[in-house]
């Protein structure tokens, strides 16, 4: 029985029960205040009397006391209760080692704050007329999530170089697992290593094939995954950009390209160790007419020297087709990633020797590339998610380690000769290969050593090949 409601309580009873009344309905603000002194509370009970009606000494019948508590408890109530609903309402900040999210109370709207640095010491021991030195080779924060149910976005600037640039911005329409529709600037689906994270190659800089595929692009694209996941897709329109590059903020010709993927997981769902198997096909397609870097490819090497590019008098002058085969396959500590390239390019002499000529070429590449995680981790598409024991000052965790092994080769067709690119000043093929070692003291923090050698056939001003290009990179990265 509720000690408000006891028969016979007597006048002493009733004013103990009165100051225990006042003493519940002060119990919020004395938590809040700490400790107060004996004339503050006597000034805080005589407060809450006059406003109960109650006269210091004085005595009231059991049924004024039964209600003014009754009314008393009430508003307890009402106060818990508005609390409640406001924490309910409240949005969710969080921080952990994948980034910090604010998050409205009901999950439909998140925003997530992640970043990527890397800085790079590199050492070119031979071939290269580039310095040794240090570089901020990424410095990209990022903004991404949901606004409500079915719209995703993300921006990723990029402030590393003389100046920002804006890598991707786009916003996802997302209808369906099945069905997302993305505009904006952001990968187009075609190259395999181009589509991974920077935070996450084999190696420190790309390979030689993936100086055929497109960067970053601007336009729309359908994607979604079919079957059970088994099946992923890609397909959208671009304003077009050249072979390795970024595309420029505008369309510099008024053409369009148009871009598909198709990548199949045939073991994803399967039952028993197969590992992830993933097979691909990618194709671009579109017409582009101009001179100059916006319209016409410039290859480089691991260590961002050029060994190609075309003629000042040369144009792009139709059709460039791209084609891709791609693959990979993970299966407990060890992985293989490869991939072919076809860059076909209509091209076209605009002015002195050879001038009117026109031909379209079709440069090639390919490569593989190996990993073996020494401590005992799963390799993946995404690198080693987490090491089991990260790396911790005196404690026994020494993070992950890992050893990738890349050879490739680019081969320009031998028709670009000597009308369309200079012999002397531009090599015929390239073939690299480098080993490299990632130690991941942290799911955030990487390190990473990297030594790269690069042949060619051709590229000398005396005739001959181009001296070997020998780079030694180091990085220290860390992602979130």
């Amino acid at each position: 029985m509720p000690f408000h409601s006891l028969p016979g309580t007597s006048r002493l009873l009733r004013q103990h029960l009165i100051a225990l009344a006042i003493t519940v309905a002060l119990a919020p603000s004395l938590a809040r205040a700490g400790e107060p002194t004996d004339a503050a509370l006597l000034a805080r009970i005589a407060a809450l009397e006059q406003r109960l009606g109650i006269a210091s000494g004085e005595s009231i019948g059991e049924a004024s006391l039964d209600q003014h508590l009754r009314i008393i408890e009430r508003k307890l109530e009402l106060q818990d209760e508005a609390a409640q609903a406001k924490a309910a309402s409240a949005p969710v900040l969080a921080a952990s080692e994948k980034g910090v999210s604010v998050k409205s109370a009901d999950g439909a709207v998140e925003i997530r704050f992640r970043g990527l640095v890397q800085a790079d010491a590199r050492s070119f021991i031979s071939g290269s007329a580039q310095n040794d030195g240090f570089l901020l080779r990424r410095l990209e924060p990022s903004i991404e999530g949901n606004w409500g149910t079915w719209v995703g976005f993300r921006i990723n600037p990029q402030f590393a170089g003389d100046s920002a640039t804006l890598n991707e911005a786009y916003v996802d329409l997302k209808f369906d697992p099945r069905a997302t529709v993305r505009i904006g600037k952001a990968k187009p689906p075609f190259g395999l290593e181009r589509l991974q994270s920077s935070a996450t190659t084999a190696q420190v800089e790309l390979g030689l094939p993936s100086e055929l595929a497109p960067g970053r692009d601007i336009g729309m694209q359908l994607q979604g995954s079919v079957l059970g996941g088994v099946l992923d897709y890609g397909i959208g329109a671009f304003n077009g950009t050249v072979d390795g590059r970024d595309a420029v903020t505008g369309n510099p010709d008024g053409e369009f390209e148009y871009a598909g993927r198709l990548f199949w997981e045939p073991f994803k769902h399967a039952p028993g160790d197969w590992g992830s198997l993933g097979l691909g096909v990618a194709a671009t397609v579109g017409n582009t007419h101009g001179n100059g870097s916006n319209f016409l490819p410039r290859y480089r090497t691991p260590g961002q020297e050029q060994f190609f590019g075309y003629g000042s008098n040369v144009a792009a002058d139709g059709q460039r087709l791209r084609k891709n085969v791609q693959g990979y396959w993970y299966r407990g500590s060890l992985g293989l990633l490869g991939e072919w390239i076809s860059s076909a390019q209509a091209v076209r002499v605009i002015s002195g020797a050879g001038a009117g000529s026109r031909v379209t070429l079709d440069n090639r590449g390919w490569q593989i590339a190996a990993g073996w995680v020494l401590t005992g981790e799963d390799a993946g598409y995404r690198g080693v998610v987490k090491p089991e024991s990260p790396f911790a000052i005196g404690q026994p965790g020494w993070g992950a380690l890992e050893a990738t092994l890349r050879y490739g080769r680019l081969q320009v067709d031998e028709a670009a000769f000597p009308y369309f690119a200079d012999a002397a000043a531009s090599a015929q093929a390239a073939r690299s290969w480098g080993v490299a070692i990632h130690w991941y003291l942290t799911r955030n923090a990487k390190l990473m050593t990297n030594y790269v050698m690069t042949k060619f056939d051709g590229g000398a001003l005396a005739g001959g090949n181009r001296p070997q290009e020998r780079v030694l990179f180091t990085r220290a990265q860390l992602s979130f």
